[in-house]
């Protein structure tokens, strides 16, 4: 079983259509050729109250399942693993569905083995929560999804401003993107849920990914590039160790 993260958009209750409760099951990891799935294939959303409001996340899981094939294949377009008659229906089944009325678009963000570190400046430190996962003590933040796009724009803007090579710049500026498809009044959640799995409950009540992945920042807009690489590299070796499963055999 690959344990992953998850970044996730929640809207408004009553500004979504509607959807089915999501159903907790026990994880079946299933596959086919092109394909490895571990949830349930219908279109239901996960559901949560936060702060007095109801918000739901639609999962969509056969849009990004069809997200990851393709980016799988733009990642490595040499790899030959993926016929080019299967990417085209793919390509074309992806582009029936975002183009469908109302649009279906991808409301969560996967990330095996690990969180990204800018996944981090979307959240505040004083938003981190320990919860019980049914595995053990996982981790999650929950922010409003205004709060996060006004503290991504910003990291976008202080990474570009600082010379960072185009590829790091692209990726800030592609969560970016992503945060701004959702309307401000939603919430946004990054869970390390499985994850959480890879470190002891003491690490995880000590983890300060968040508050390091601000300073840094704030040490990078003042021009202050020794505080904050020291600060990255606090939460790159807190990541590293576990980032680097992704490329294990």
């Amino acid at each position: 079983m690959i344990l992953s993260a998850y970044l996730r958009s929640y809207v408004r209750r009553d500004n979504a259509s509607e959807y089915q409760v999501h159903a907790a099951v026990r994880p079946i990891l299933q596959g086919n050729e092109y394909f490895l799935w571990s949830e349930p294939p219908g279109e239901d959303a996960f559901s949560v109250n936060w702060q007095g409001e109801s918000y739901v996340c639609p999962r969509n899981p056969r849009l990004r399942m069809l997200e990851g094939l393709l980016a799988f294949n733009n990642a490595f377009p040499d790899a030959g693993l993926i016929p080019s008659a299967e990417l085209v229906t793919a390509n074309d089944e992806l582009s029936r569905l975002r183009n469908q009325t109302p649009p279906m678009r991808s409301h969560i963000l996967t990330s095996p083995w690990h969180v990204p570190i800018r996944w981090f400046a979307a959240f505040l430190h004083e938003e981190k929560e320990l919860y019980e996962s049914g595995a053990g003590v996982s981790v999650r933040y929950r922010t409003s999804m205004a709060e996060a796009q006004e503290r991504v724009a910003r990291a976008t803007q202080i990474v570009a401003a600082a010379g960072f090579e185009g590829p790091v710049v692209a990726q800030v500026e592609g969560l970016e993107s992503w945060l701004d498809r959702f309307p401000a009044d939603g919430m946004l959640e990054l869970d390390y849920d499985r994850v959480a799995d890879l470190f002891s409950e003491g690490d995880l009540v000590l983890d300060e990914s968040a508050a390091d992945a601000a300073a840094s920042l704030l040490a990078l807009e003042l021009g202050n590039y020794e505080e904050a690489g020291t600060f990255y590299a606090k939460i790159a070796r807190r990541w590293g160790p576990v980032q680097s499963l992704a490329f294990a055999n």
